[in-house]
C-alpha cells in the first residue's frame, strides 16, 4: 500500500482541525486519551518538531505563549473584551486589525440600536397631535366671537381672553348638546384630558420710581415703571389686601417655582399668585373679582397662567404656560409654552421593553467607560488630541446624565402624584419636571445624533467613507481664513441693518434677530418690501450690497474652497488602497470554512478506507495494529488514531468487532452527510473554484509536457470536494521538479566555486610577485656591475621582450584562458562589480609573475 506524504499546507490544516494537539475535535473524541503527537511527515515513525514543521522567517517573531492556568485564561478573556485598535498594536497584523475593527463595529451597532430604542421608545406622533389639540383649545379658540390668545395686544384683550376662551377651555361642564356632564366626569378638557389640580395665575411687578424721570418732567410725571429686573421687583402688598392671596407677594422658595425666559426678559419664580377654582363657577368669580379690583396695574410686567393636563389614553402630560408680557412701552405681548412629556414611563408592555433596554444601555455605558479609561491610561494626554475620543467622552457623559435624571424623574413623579391626589384643590406644579423632561429629551436627541456621527470612526477603514473628514481636514486652514473674512463683513452688515431698520422692522429689532435675519436672506427668505418701506433709499442699497458681497462673492468663495479640496482629496484617495479590505477578509473566511469542510470529508473517507482495508481475513474484526499502520502511512498522528479507536472499542480488547465497526461506520456516514449538506450550502459557483498552479523553469523544459499532463491527470483524479492540499500524484510530480531544481542550483554553485578558486589563485600569484621583486632588483644590479649595461636599459629590454611574446601569443595564461572558456549557465547572475573589476588586476598579476619567473 502506497504511503501518503503530507504537504506543508495539508499538515497545517490537520493541525488546526483535528491532528496533533487536538486530534479529534470534529469527531467528539475522548480528549482524556488524546496524545499530543504532531502529524508525520516522514515514512517512518520519526516525530518532527514544530520548528521543523513550520520554520520562522527572519522577520517573524515567536508567537505569544497562551495562558495555561484558569486564571490566566480568564484574565486574557476579560482583556479581550476591551481590545480596540487604540489599545492593541494592530498595524503589523492586518487580520487582527480586521477582527478588532469588526468587533468594535458590531458592538457599537448593538449599543446604537439600544440607545435608539430608548430614545424613540418614549416618543411618538401622539405628542404632536396632543400639543395641537391643546393649542387649538387655548390659543386659537375665540370663545363667543372674541379674539384668541394670539390676538392679545392690550390689557383689555387679556381680560377678555381670561373671562372667555380660557375658562371655556379649562372647564367642560356641559356636553355639546347642552346637557350637563356627570359629576364623576367633571374636570376633563375636551372630555379626554384630565385637569390636574386647579389653574394658577401669577404676576410680577416692578415698584414705582424704578426708573429716572428727566428733570423737565418731574413735576408732571411722578411715577416711573422700568422694564423688569430682579433688582427693581416689587415685593410689597398692593390692592385691596383682603384674605385672597392675589395681593400678597410670595417668594420663589415658597412657590417652589423656577425662572421663566420670556420674550423681553427673564422672570423669577416668585410673584403674586391666585389659584382658580375647581369648577367653572369658582373660576369665573375669581377672575371677575380680580378684574373688578384692578389686579393688573401699570407696575405689572408679566402675567403667567399655569395648569397641567393628563391624557390617560396615551399616557402623556401637557404642562401649559400662557404668558402675557406688558412692556414699559404699553400694550401686551402674548407667548406660550406647551410641554408635552411622558412622565409616567413604565405602563405598557412596550414601556417595560424600553426599561430593559435602559438597563442594557447602563451596562454598555460601564463597558465604554472602562474602555475609555484604559485608553486614557495608555495614551494619557495624547488621548485628548483625537476628535473621536472627545466624541466618545461626550456620548458617555450625556448618557450618564440622562440615566441619572431618569431615576430622579421616576421618584419625583410618584411623590408629586401622591401629594396631588391628597390635595386636589391645590395647583399641581409639574413645571420643573416638565422642564427637566424636555431637557432630557433634548439631551438624548443630541446623544443619538453624536452616536450616529461616531459610526464614521468605525467605518473609516474604507477610503470612500473618509472623504468628508479628509476634505474638511485638508481645507481647515483655508476655511479658518475664509471665516474671518466672512464674519467681518457679515457682522458689519448686521450692525448696519440693526441701526438702520431696528425701529421699523421686527426682523431687525435687536442684534441677534438681525443676525439670523441675514442668514435667512442667504437662503432666499427675505422681505424686500419691508426694507424699502423702512427706508426708500438705504433699504434697497443695503439689500443689493449684501447680496453682492455675501451671496455672490463670499458664498462662492466658500464653495470653491470646498470643491477644490474635495477634488484633491478624491484624487489622492483613488491612488491609495483601502486601509482594510473587508471583502477579502470575508472571502478568506469563506474559503477557510470550505477548506475545513473538505478536510473533514477527506478525513472521514480515509478512516472508512482504512477500516475496510484492515479487515484482510474478512472475519468482521479489525485489529488495532493493522488499522494503526494503515492510518500512519496516510499521515495521521498516533494521538488521533488511539483516540478514535478507543471511542468505539467498548470492551478495550484493542479489536473492533462487527458491532463496533458498524457503530463507527454509522457515525462516520452521519457526519459525512452533515458535512456534505453544509458544504453544498456554502459552495460557490463553478467559476469560483481553485485553479491548479503551474510551475516551470527555463532550464527545465525537458519533460515539461509530460509533467503537465501528469498534473492535469492527477488534478482530475482528485476528489471533487478538495479545495486545499494536493494529491499523492501531484506531490510526486512536484517533488521531481524540486529535485531537478536542486540539481540545477547545485551545478550553478559548483561553477561559482570554480570561479572563486581561480580568484584565489590570482591572489596567491600576486603575493608571490611581491616576495620575488626584491630578488629581481638585486639580480639586475649584479648584472649591471658585470656587464656594464645600465639597470634601466636591462629592465626595459626584459619588459619589451615579454610584451612581444604576449602579443605574439607565445605565452598564455592557462588560468585566464580556462576561466574565459569555462561555460557558464544562463541561470547564473552576472558577477558583482567588485569581482568584475578585480579580474584585470588579477590577470596582470599572473603576467607579472610569469615574467618574474622567467627572469
Amino acid at each position: 500500500m502506497s504511503k501518503r506524504p503530507i504537504s506543508a499546507q495539508s499538515k497545517t490544516a490537520w493541525g488546526d482541525y483535528g491532528g496533533g494537539s487536538n486530534p479529534g475535535s470534529q469527531f467528539d473524541f475522548n480528549k482524556d486519551k488524546i496524545r499530543d503527537d504532531p502529524d508525520l511527515i516522514t515514512p517512518d515513525d520519526e516525530l518532527v518538531s514544530p520548528e521543523k514543521q513550520r520554520p520562522l522567517s527572519a522577520n517573524a517573531s515567536p508567537a505569544k505563549e497562551e495562558p495555561t492556568t484558569i486564571l490566566g485564561k480568564i484574565a486574557r478573556g476579560i482583556r479581550s473584551i476591551w481590545m480596540t485598535k487604540d489599545t492593541e498594536n494592530v498595524a503589523e497584523d492586518k487580520e487582527l486589525h480586521v477582527k478588532t475593527t469588526l468587533r468594535e463595529l458590531i458592538v457599537y451597532c448593538v449599543f446604537l440600536a439600544i440607545l435608539t430604542t430608548v430614545a424613540f421608545g418614549m416618543t411618538g406622533p401622539d405628542m404632536f397631535y396632543y400639543s395641537k389639540v391643546v393649542s387649538d383649545v387655548f390659543l386659537d379658540s375665540a370663545g363667543d366671537g372674541d379674539g384668541t390668545f394670539r390676538d392679545i395686544t392690550s390689557v383689555d384683550d387679556f381680560w377678555t381672553y381670561a373671562q372667555g376662551p380660557l375658562l371655556q377651555g379649562a372647564y367642560w361642564e356641559t356636553w355639546y348638546n347642552g346637557q350637563p356632564v356627570p359629576e364623576e366626569q367633571l374636570g376633563y378638557v375636551y372630555y379626554e384630558s384630565k385637569l390636574l389640580g386647579v389653574p394658577r395665575m401669577r404676576q410680577l411687578q416692578v415698584h414705582s420710581n424704578s426708573c429716572v424721570v428727566h428733570d423737565d418732567f418731574k413735576d408732571v410725571i411722578r411715577e416711573c415703571y422700568d422694564k423688569y429686573a430682579d433688582s427693581i421687583e416689587n415685593k410689597r402688598p398692593f390692592g385691596v389686601q383682603d384674605n385672597m392671596t392675589a395681593w400678597y407677594y410670595r417668594s420663589e422658595d415658597e412657590l417652589e417655582g423656577s425662572s421663566h425666559w420670556g420674550l423681553l426678559a427673564t422672570y423669577s419664580g416668585a410673584g403674586y399668585v391666585q389659584n382658580l377654582g375647581t369648577n367653572l363657577t369658582q373660576a369665573t368669580d375669581t377672575i371677575q373679582y380680580l378684574y373688578d379690583n384692578l389686579w393688573v396695574q401699570r407696575a405689572t410686567r408679566i402675567v403667567l397662567i399655569d395648569f397641567t393636563l393628563y391624557n390617560a389614553n396615551i399616557n402623556l402630560f401637557c404642562v401649559v404656560r400662557l404668558t402675557v408680557e406688558f412692556p414699559p412701552t404699553g400694550g401686551a405681548i402674548p407667548h406660550y409654552s406647551l410641554r408635552t412629556v411622558k412622565l409616567l414611563r413604565y405602563v405598557s408592555v412596550m414601556d417595560y421593553f424600553v426599561m430593559a433596554c435602559e438597563f442594557i444601555m447602563v451596562v454598555f455605558i460601564l463597558y465604554y467607560s472602562i474602555e475609555e479609561a484604559i485608553e486614557i491610561r495608555k495614551h494619557r494626554c495624547e488621548y485628548f488630541k483625537s476628535v473621536w475620543n472627545i466624541l466618545d467622552l461626550l456620548v458617555i457623559l450625556i448618557t450618564v446624565i440622562c440615566v441619572a435624571f431618569n431615576v430622579y424623574r421616576t421618584i419625583a413623579v410618584d411623590s408629586l402624584l401622591k401629594e396631588l391626589l391628597a390635595k386636589p384643590e391645590e395647583y399641581a406644579n409639574f413645571e420643573f419636571l416638565a422642564y427637566g423632561q424636555t431637557q432630557f429629551d433634548n439631551a438624548i436627541a443630541i446623544d443619538v445624533f453624536l452616536a450616529w456621527i461616531k459610526i464614521f470612526k468605525y467605518i473609516s477603514f474604507n477610503k470612500t467613507m473618509t472623504q468628508l473628514s479628509s476634505t474638511l481636514g485638508s481645507c481647515a486652514k483655508d476655511l479658518a481664513g475664509f471665516a474671518v473674512m466672512f464674519f467681518i463683513i457679515f457682522i458689519a452688515f448686521c450692525q448696519l441693518g440693526y441701526l438702520l431698520f431696528g425701529a421699523q422692522i421686527k426682523e431687525f429689532s435687536n442684534f441677534m434677530t438681525a443676525f439670523f435675519t441675514l442668514f435667512r436672506i442667504i437662503l432666499g427668505d427675505f422681505d424686500f418690501n419691508a426694507l424699502e418701506q423702512a427706508n426708500r433709499v438705504l433699504g434697497p442699497m443695503f439689500f443689493i450690497l449684501y447680496v453682492f458681497f455675501v451671496f455672490f462673492v463670499l458664498i462662492n468663495m466658500f464653495l470653491a474652497i470646498i470643491n477644490d479640496t474635495y477634488s484633491e482629496v478624491k484624487g489622492d484617495l483613488e491612488n491609495q488602497p483601502n486601509e482594510l479590505e473587508m471583502g477579502d477578509y470575508f472571502k478568506k473566511s469563506y474559503e477557510k470554512m470550505l477548506t475545513k469542510l473538505n478536510l473533514k470529508q477527506e478525513k472521514i473517507a480515509d478512516i472508512q478506507t482504512a477500516l475496510n482495508n484492515a479487515d484482510l481475513n474478512n472475519d468482521k474484526k479489525v485489529d488495532f495494529g493493522e488499522w494503526r499502520q494503515d492510518l500512519k502511512m496516510r499521515g495521521y498522528a498516533d494521538g488521533e488514531i488511539e483516540a478514535l479507536f478507543a471511542k468505539y472499542d467498548g470492551d478495550g480488547d484493542r479489536v473492533l468487532n462487527e458491532t463496533e465497526i458498524g457503530n463507527m461506520n454509522l457515525d462516520l456516514n452521519d457526519q459525512k452527510a452533515a458535512l456534505s449538506k453544509e458544504y453544498n450550502d456554502l459552495q460557490r459557483p463553478e467559476s469560483g473554484r481553485r485553479s491548479t498552479s503551474r510551475v516551470s523553469f527555463n532550464d527545465d523544459s525537458e519533460g515539461e509536457g509530460e509533467e503537465q499532463d501528469e498534473l492535469s491527470k492527477s488534478a482530475r483524479s482528485t476528489r471533487s470536494g478538495v479545495v486545499s492540499g494536493v494529491s499523492y500524484e501531484e506531490f510526486t510530480v512536484l517533488s521531481r521538479r524540486v529535485d531537478r531544481m536542486e540539481h540545477a542550483i547545485g551545478s550553478i554553485v559548483s561553477k561559482i566555486d570554480a570561479v572563486l578558486l581561480k580568484f584565489e589563485t590570482f591572489e596567491k600569484s600576486k603575493t608571490k610577485q611581491t616576495k620575488t621583486t626584491p630578488k629581481v632588483l638585486d639580480k639586475t644590479s649584479e648584472s649591471e656591475k658585470n656587464t656594464g649595461t645600465p639597470h634601466s636599459d636591462m629592465v626595459e629590454d626584459l619588459v619589451r621582450q615579454r610584451l612581444e611574446k604576449w602579443d605574439s601569443g607565445e605565452s598564455s595564461v592557462s588560468v585566464i584562458s580556462l576561466s574565459a572558456q569555462q561555460p557558464v549557465s544562463r541561470s547564473v547572475s552576472p558577477l558583482p562589480k567588485r569581482a568584475a573589476d578585480s579580474r584585470p588586476s588579477s590577470a596582470r598579476s599572473v603576467r607579472n609573475t610569469t615574467f618574474i619567473d622567467e627572469i
